[in-house]
């Protein structure tokens, strides 16, 4: 059985922008706790956290990782995020399976982009915050400076548990301590003030502190500091130095005292049904009910397989527990119950709620699937979270034929570790494109499957996927004669084609009277025709928008087949469609672009650059602003770093598709040149 009682289990997740020291401080923590001997170095790639051999020569993390330690009686399963804007997707699949998410920022260079980012991911799924300033120890940091900026970006409930001293070499409690000396500020000052927010929370607390004047006892503290947590009413901060160890055992301390454990965080979102009719559900973190957990991380194990990381909300897992995925009716029996340190799994003999735990070899497993033991619990599912669109894209294809299938397999693995990694096959310009959240992102999925899978590839950027269409009324006649020798084939077709509303589609009319196309060969017209539209007439796209009308023909009793009216029905059409001013559309694209309020000016100038619009400006608070329009699909390729350049890396970006419109008549001539000789070389 489980060591620790769910009352005894917290779990937290280290989030924040890249380079702020989350795993060296997750290092600090297996060390002093006594989980490690020593820590480890990212210079050197000996940390528990970012063992994957790609995060080991990138020097920084890539991907999520889970560790659990002791203190003082308390059982801690700690997540250490990557900071990277590029792979924020399992940053935010994190946040699904903690309590308490902790900021971590870096004392030189202050609130960077994805600290604001992971701040309001936290905040929109309920959690208990707190922050923590790293690097206390580095020269010329001003951390008086820093403390009023977070105030200013986050809220005055922003206020320190612990301040630094010593010059950075160690850090002096506020919370239970009501006097001593710090670098900067007052002690006295900090305690009163946060034993205030505290106690706001709590009438008859706050009654007894006002009207007595007494000191205040941990344990009447405990209470209203959790509900202080959880309303948002409270963001405490603590200092530390993850390099020397400044403050890491009181950060300890405030996370086994004072950060809420299994039972005292807000409660997950789970709902039970789908759409508007889906009911708030509440899980009992009661280890004697039905059994519910949720799957926030799938990693595909080269030695292992497929590994499903996941939260235990409710009940107990055994390695003998019966589990259902979701709606399926199967059960499958939890042969090993692991939990993971790093790379290393652990198998264990029970997980209980609150802890965090794994299951291997279940393919029936994916991201975001709820695990149960009751039918009961079927159509139980999580909030979804909000994950950052992936909008970077590449078109891949393998370098070595016959490696199709291996592609696609080795694409779907990665797809399903990543929730901002999506495969599409595109049947209109016959392409697999690849889409992420940056090209740091893409770089690092391109280099596992290079490594990891030794499957080499291709890229070039995604074709846009033109259309053609006729503008006009047009005749088309084709007489498909051959004669070689014994039976000949003979078909003949008369059409017209006409322009039908935008985004209508195709239409295909029969008018033949009087039999001279015999009604078994109209088929094979449609064939014909059909084969013309998809493989374009004028600059190799697809027609539509576009109906076609078959009134007139003649047949031969003896030569005409069904492949001599398929030629002439794609003939015809393709004659119909050279006389009826056929053009060539483009994809335009809604755009909505998030950015700081200071480069609007330049995206709504960049914007008309590539012959878009803006349709609206919103301020999304604080400095934020939205800035949506439209532009065509093809003048945003690369258009994420440009985005990153124009904003200090700040801004972010999605599409929608609206509409097709024509091209410039530079850019048709362009297209059908480029087509005409291509045809001319085969």
């Amino acid at each position: 059985m489980p060591k620790y009682a769910t009352e005894s289990i917290h779990t937290l997740a280290l989030i924040g922008h890249g380079g702020v020291g989350k795993t060296t401080l997750t290092e600090a923590l297996l060390a002093k706790s006594g989980a490690i001997a020593a820590p480890g170095s990212t210079e050197r790639g000996t940390t528990v956290s970012d063992h994957d051999p790609l995060e080991k020569a990138h020097g920084h993390s890539l991907q999520s990782s889970l560790v659990n330690f002791p203190w003082q009686g308390i059982h801690v399963h700690l997540i250490d995020t990557p900071g990277a804007p590029d792979f924020a997707g399992q940053a935010v699949a994190a946040l699904a399976a903690v309590e308490t998410a902790v900021l971590v920022i870096n004392a030189q260079n202050g609130i960077e982009l994805n600290t604001q980012r992971m701040m309001r991911w936290a905040e929109k799924r309920g959690l208990c915050r707190m922050i923590l300033i790293n690097k206390i120890d580095a020269d010329n940091i001003d951390l008086p400076g820093l403390l009023s900026r977070i105030q200013d970006q986050f809220g005055t409930e922003c206020l320190p548990m612990n301040l630094p001293a010593g010059g950075g070499t160690r850090v002096v409690d506020c919370f239970f301590n009501p006097e001593g000396e710090s670098d900067f500020s007052s002690v006295a000052e900090a305690h009163a003030r946060i034993i205030d927010q505290v106690v706001e929370v709590d009438e008859d607390l706050m009654a007894l502190y006002l009207e007595q004047g007494q000191a205040l006892t941990p344990v009447q503290l405990h209470a209203p500091f959790e509900k202080a947590l959880r309303e948002g009413h409270l963001i405490p901060v603590c200092f530390a130095s993850a390099k020397t160890g400044a403050g890491v055992a009181e950060l300890l301390d405030v996370l086994a005292g004072l950060a809420p454990n299994a039972t005292e965080g807000n409660p997950p979102p789970f709902l039970r049904g789908e759409g508007p009719d889906a009911e708030a559900f509440h899980a009992e973190p009661d280890r004697e009910r039905h059994v519910l957990a949720h799957v926030f991380k799938v990693v595909i194990d080269p030695y292992v397989g497929r590994v499903s990381v996941f939260r235990v909300h409710q009940g107990t897992i055994t390695k003998d527990t019966q589990l259902y995925v979701g709606e399926g009716k199967r059960a499958f029996k939890a042969n090993h119950v692991y939990v993971l340190q790093g790379k290393d799994y652990v198998e264990t003999d029970a997980l209980v709620p609150g802890d965090i735990g794994a299951v291997a070899k279940v393919d029936e497993i994916v991201f975001d699937s709820v695990l149960h033991d009751s039918h009961d619990e079927d159509h139980i599912h999580l909030k979804p979270l909000e994950f950052p669109l992936p909008m970077h894209a590449i078109a891949v294809e393998t370098k070595k034929k016959g490696d199709e299938q291996r592609l696609f397999d080795v694409l779907h693995k990665l797809e399903l570790e990543d929730p901002c990694f999506i495969v599409e096959r595109h049947a209109g310009t016959n392409e697999t494109v690849i889409r992420g959240l940056g090209e740091l992102h893409m770089r690092a999925k391109l280099e596992k499957m290079a490594q990891q899978y030794k499957l080499e590839v291709t890229t070039q950027p995604p074709k846009i996927p033109y259309r053609e269409t006729v503008t006009r009324f047009a005749e088309g006649h084709c007489r498909h004669k051959k004669q070689t020798g014994g039976a000949g084939q003979f078909g003949e077709v008369f059409l017209k084609v006409e322009p039908l509303p935008r985004g209508a589609g195709f239409e295909f009319v029969n008018q033949v009277k009087g039999g001279v196309i015999p009604t078994v060969f109209i088929p094979a017209v449609e064939k014909g025709v059909m084969q013309a539209l998809q493989h374009g007439v004028i600059a190799g796209y697809p027609v539509e928008d576009v109906r076609v009308i078959v009134y007139d023909g003649k047949h031969h009793a003896v030569d005409s087949k069904e492949i001599a009216f398929i030629s002439a029905g794609r003939k015809a059409v393709i004659d119909a469609i050279l006389k009826a001013s056929a053009i060539v559309l483009e994809p335009i694209v809604n755009i909505s672009i998030a950015t700081p309020q200071r480069h609007v000016g330049d995206i709504t100038s960049d914007l008309a650059g590539k012959r878009g619009h803006v349709t609206g400006n919103d301020s999304m608070g604080a400095d934020g602003a939205q800035v949506n329009g439209q532009v065509p699909l093809s003048e945003l390729t690369d258009y994420s770093s440009r985005l990153r350049a124009m904003t200090g890396g700040q801004g972010s970006y999605s599409i929608e598709f609206t509409h097709y419109a024509p091209v410039s008549a530079a850019t048709q001539a362009q297209l059908a040149s480029k087509f005409k000789l291509a045809h001319d070389d085969e």
